[in-house]
Protein backbone atom coordinates (compact mmCIF):
# COMPACT_ATOMS: atom_id res chain seq x y z
CA UNK A 1 0.00 0.00 0.00
CA UNK A 2 1.38 3.24 -0.96
CA UNK A 3 0.09 7.12 -0.18
CA UNK A 4 -1.12 9.93 -2.71
CA UNK A 5 0.86 12.66 -1.76
CA UNK A 6 -0.67 14.90 -4.26
CA UNK A 7 -3.48 14.69 -7.36
CA UNK A 8 -4.17 18.11 -9.68
CA UNK A 9 -5.72 18.20 -12.77
CA UNK A 10 -3.52 19.82 -15.52
CA UNK A 11 -6.06 19.81 -17.94
CA UNK A 12 -9.68 18.51 -18.94
CA UNK A 13 -9.77 14.77 -18.09
CA UNK A 14 -5.67 15.32 -17.38
CA UNK A 15 -4.30 14.77 -13.89
CA UNK A 16 -1.16 14.16 -12.56
CA UNK A 17 -0.84 12.49 -9.23
CA UNK A 18 2.42 11.79 -6.86
CA UNK A 19 2.64 8.91 -5.08
CA UNK A 20 5.06 7.58 -1.82
CA UNK A 21 6.96 4.61 -3.33
CA UNK A 22 10.47 3.28 -2.64
CA UNK A 23 12.07 1.02 -4.87
CA UNK A 24 13.70 0.64 -9.04
CA UNK A 25 11.82 2.01 -11.74
CA UNK A 26 13.17 1.59 -15.35
CA UNK A 27 11.83 4.68 -18.09
CA UNK A 28 9.21 3.12 -20.26
CA UNK A 29 7.99 0.73 -17.02
CA UNK A 30 4.60 1.13 -15.82
CA UNK A 31 2.20 -0.25 -12.69
CA UNK A 32 -0.88 -1.99 -12.33
CA UNK A 33 -2.91 0.49 -10.10
CA UNK A 34 -6.26 0.50 -8.05
CA UNK A 35 -7.20 2.48 -5.02
CA UNK A 36 -10.84 0.45 -4.83
CA UNK A 37 -11.67 -2.96 -3.48
CA UNK A 38 -13.89 -4.80 -6.52
CA UNK A 39 -15.45 -2.47 -8.38
CA UNK A 40 -13.93 -2.23 -10.86
CA UNK A 41 -12.28 -5.75 -11.57
CA UNK A 42 -9.34 -5.11 -12.61
CA UNK A 43 -6.24 -2.79 -12.11
CA UNK A 44 -5.49 -0.04 -14.37
CA UNK A 45 -2.08 0.13 -16.10
CA UNK A 46 -0.49 3.69 -15.60
CA UNK A 47 3.21 4.13 -16.98
CA UNK A 48 5.97 5.70 -14.75
CA UNK A 49 5.80 9.85 -15.47
CA UNK A 50 8.92 10.34 -13.56
CA UNK A 51 10.52 8.99 -10.03
CA UNK A 52 12.95 10.57 -8.15
CA UNK A 53 13.63 10.54 -4.04
CA UNK A 54 11.00 7.84 -3.32
CA UNK A 55 8.01 9.75 -5.44
CA UNK A 56 6.51 8.29 -8.20
CA UNK A 57 4.42 10.74 -10.80
CA UNK A 58 1.13 8.92 -12.64
CA UNK A 59 0.15 11.30 -15.42
CA UNK A 60 -3.19 9.51 -16.61
CA UNK A 61 -6.38 10.32 -18.08
CA UNK A 62 -10.01 9.89 -16.93
CA UNK A 63 -11.24 7.49 -19.69
CA UNK A 64 -13.42 5.67 -17.32
CA UNK A 65 -14.47 4.32 -14.00
CA UNK A 66 -11.33 3.55 -12.55
CA UNK A 67 -9.60 6.39 -13.48
CA UNK A 68 -12.09 8.50 -12.30
CA UNK A 69 -11.95 7.06 -9.20
CA UNK A 70 -8.17 8.15 -8.60
CA UNK A 71 -8.78 11.50 -9.97
CA UNK A 72 -10.84 11.75 -6.76
CA UNK A 73 -8.25 10.81 -4.66
CA UNK A 74 -7.22 13.23 -1.81
CA UNK A 75 -3.86 13.64 -0.39
CA UNK A 76 -2.82 10.66 2.19
CA UNK A 77 -5.32 8.17 0.61
CA UNK A 78 -4.42 4.62 -0.10
CA UNK A 79 -3.39 3.56 -3.38
CA UNK A 80 -1.79 0.47 -4.35
CA UNK A 81 1.10 0.09 -7.48
CA UNK A 82 1.73 -3.15 -8.23
CA UNK A 83 4.88 -3.47 -10.36
CA UNK A 84 6.73 -1.75 -12.05
CA UNK A 85 6.21 -4.22 -15.05
CA UNK A 86 7.28 -4.37 -18.66
CA UNK A 87 10.88 -3.61 -20.57
CA UNK A 88 11.08 -0.22 -21.01
CA UNK A 89 13.13 1.71 -23.40
CA UNK A 90 16.60 1.01 -23.61
CA UNK A 91 19.91 2.90 -22.80
CA UNK A 92 20.57 4.80 -25.47
CA UNK A 93 23.90 7.39 -26.31
CA UNK A 94 23.25 8.87 -29.74
CA UNK A 95 21.51 12.24 -29.71
CA UNK A 96 17.67 11.70 -29.02
CA UNK A 97 14.34 12.60 -30.33
CA UNK A 98 10.93 11.76 -28.72
CA UNK A 99 7.49 12.03 -29.93
CA UNK A 100 4.80 12.06 -27.83
CA UNK A 101 1.00 12.41 -28.83
CA UNK A 102 -1.79 13.25 -26.00
CA UNK A 103 -1.34 11.10 -23.05
CA UNK A 104 1.40 9.45 -24.81
CA UNK A 105 3.60 11.90 -23.19
CA UNK A 106 3.39 10.15 -19.99
CA UNK A 107 6.39 7.82 -20.20
CA UNK A 108 8.89 10.21 -21.98
CA UNK A 109 9.39 12.34 -19.47
CA UNK A 110 10.99 9.95 -17.22
CA UNK A 111 12.66 8.40 -20.36
CA UNK A 112 13.98 12.07 -21.44
CA UNK A 113 15.26 12.75 -18.17
CA UNK A 114 17.47 10.02 -17.62
CA UNK A 115 18.80 10.36 -20.66
CA UNK A 116 20.14 13.77 -20.12
CA UNK A 117 20.83 12.95 -16.80
CA UNK A 118 23.44 10.69 -18.50
CA UNK A 119 24.45 11.91 -21.59
CA UNK A 120 24.65 15.96 -21.10
CA UNK A 121 26.26 16.78 -23.90
CA UNK A 122 23.89 15.19 -26.68
CA UNK A 123 21.28 16.73 -27.91
CA UNK A 124 17.09 16.29 -27.09
CA UNK A 125 14.71 17.08 -29.09
CA UNK A 126 11.27 16.92 -28.40
CA UNK A 127 7.86 17.07 -30.03
CA UNK A 128 4.20 16.93 -28.57
CA UNK A 129 1.03 16.92 -30.17
CA UNK A 130 -2.28 17.60 -28.66
CA UNK A 131 -5.49 17.92 -29.46
CA UNK A 132 -7.33 20.91 -27.62
CA UNK A 133 -4.79 21.79 -25.09
CA UNK A 134 -0.65 21.16 -24.03
CA UNK A 135 0.40 20.14 -21.23
CA UNK A 136 3.64 18.87 -18.99
CA UNK A 137 5.08 21.52 -21.84
CA UNK A 138 7.27 23.45 -19.62
CA UNK A 139 8.70 20.16 -17.90
CA UNK A 140 10.54 19.43 -21.25
CA UNK A 141 11.21 22.32 -22.06
CA UNK A 142 13.50 22.58 -19.08
CA UNK A 143 15.32 19.68 -19.98
CA UNK A 144 15.42 18.83 -23.27
CA UNK A 145 17.35 21.29 -26.05
CA UNK A 146 14.27 22.08 -27.87
CA UNK A 147 10.95 21.41 -27.93
CA UNK A 148 7.97 21.63 -30.90
CA UNK A 149 4.53 21.67 -29.90
CA UNK A 150 1.46 21.20 -32.00
CA UNK A 151 -2.00 21.44 -31.05
CA UNK A 152 -4.96 20.23 -33.20
CA UNK A 153 -2.88 19.14 -36.33
CA UNK A 154 -0.69 16.24 -36.84
CA UNK A 155 2.46 16.14 -35.01
CA UNK A 156 4.59 13.55 -37.32
CA UNK A 157 3.89 16.46 -39.82
CA UNK A 158 6.44 18.56 -38.18
CA UNK A 159 9.12 15.54 -37.05
CA UNK A 160 12.42 15.87 -39.00
CA UNK A 161 14.78 13.08 -38.06
CA UNK A 162 18.45 13.60 -38.53
CA UNK A 163 21.37 11.35 -39.23
CA UNK A 164 22.65 9.29 -36.38
CA UNK A 165 19.70 10.05 -34.00
CA UNK A 166 17.52 7.59 -31.98
CA UNK A 167 14.17 7.71 -31.46
CA UNK A 168 11.57 7.21 -29.03
CA UNK A 169 7.74 7.71 -28.87
CA UNK A 170 4.24 6.90 -27.44
CA UNK A 171 1.06 8.24 -28.56
CA UNK A 172 -2.30 6.51 -30.61
CA UNK A 173 -2.16 3.94 -33.04
CA UNK A 174 -2.28 5.78 -36.20
CA UNK A 175 0.75 8.54 -34.87
CA UNK A 176 2.79 5.43 -34.42
CA UNK A 177 2.33 3.68 -37.80
CA UNK A 178 3.10 7.41 -39.08
CA UNK A 179 6.38 8.40 -37.26
CA UNK A 180 7.78 4.83 -38.70
CA UNK A 181 7.05 6.57 -42.11
CA UNK A 182 8.90 9.09 -41.26
CA UNK A 183 12.00 8.01 -39.65
CA UNK A 184 14.41 6.81 -41.95
CA UNK A 185 15.02 2.84 -41.81
CA UNK A 186 18.57 3.47 -40.55
CA UNK A 187 17.17 5.36 -37.26
CA UNK A 188 16.65 3.30 -34.68
CA UNK A 189 13.12 3.86 -33.32
CA UNK A 190 11.20 2.42 -30.03
CA UNK A 191 7.76 2.88 -29.61
CA UNK A 192 5.92 2.37 -26.55
CA UNK A 193 2.60 0.71 -27.00
CA UNK A 194 -1.06 1.55 -25.40
CA UNK A 195 -3.44 -1.14 -24.87
CA UNK A 196 -5.67 -2.22 -22.10
CA UNK A 197 -4.20 -5.19 -19.74
CA UNK A 198 -5.83 -7.15 -17.27
CA UNK A 199 -2.83 -8.31 -15.29
CA UNK A 200 0.33 -6.67 -16.05
CA UNK A 201 2.27 -9.87 -16.17
CA UNK A 202 1.59 -11.49 -19.20
CA UNK A 203 -1.17 -14.37 -17.32
CA UNK A 204 -4.13 -13.46 -18.51
CA UNK A 205 -2.97 -13.03 -22.20
CA UNK A 206 -5.28 -9.86 -22.96
CA UNK A 207 -2.67 -7.74 -24.48
CA UNK A 208 -1.48 -10.06 -27.20
CA UNK A 209 -0.02 -8.54 -30.33
CA UNK A 210 1.40 -10.15 -33.70
CA UNK A 211 4.98 -8.80 -34.32
CA UNK A 212 7.57 -10.32 -37.13
CA UNK A 213 9.13 -12.56 -34.46
CA UNK A 214 5.53 -14.25 -33.39
CA UNK A 215 2.96 -13.83 -30.77
CA UNK A 216 4.23 -11.54 -28.44
CA UNK A 217 2.49 -9.61 -24.96
CA UNK A 218 2.79 -6.21 -24.51
CA UNK A 219 2.77 -6.11 -20.29
CA UNK A 220 5.52 -8.96 -21.09
CA UNK A 221 7.49 -8.51 -23.73
CA UNK A 222 6.71 -4.22 -24.03
CA UNK A 223 5.03 -2.27 -23.74
CA UNK A 224 8.41 -0.85 -25.54
CA UNK A 225 9.52 -2.30 -29.00
CA UNK A 226 11.80 -2.16 -31.59
CA UNK A 227 10.11 -0.98 -34.61
CA UNK A 228 11.39 -3.73 -36.44
CA UNK A 229 9.62 -5.82 -34.49
CA UNK A 230 6.44 -4.72 -35.09
CA UNK A 231 4.46 -5.74 -37.64
CA UNK A 232 2.47 -2.75 -39.92
CA UNK A 233 -0.28 -4.15 -42.50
Amino acid sequence: MAIVLSNKSLSRGIYMMDVAWEGLVAPGQFFMVRAWELDPLLSRPISVHNYSDGVVTLLYQVVGRGTQILSELDPKSNITLEGPYGNGFPDLDTNLVAVGGGIGCAPLYFACRKFKEANPRKKLRVYLGYRDEAYRAEAFEAIADEVIVDIGGIITGKVEIKRGESVIACGPDLMMRSLSNVVPDKNPLYLSLETRMACGMGVCLGCGIDTAEGRKKVCKDGPVFDREVLIHE
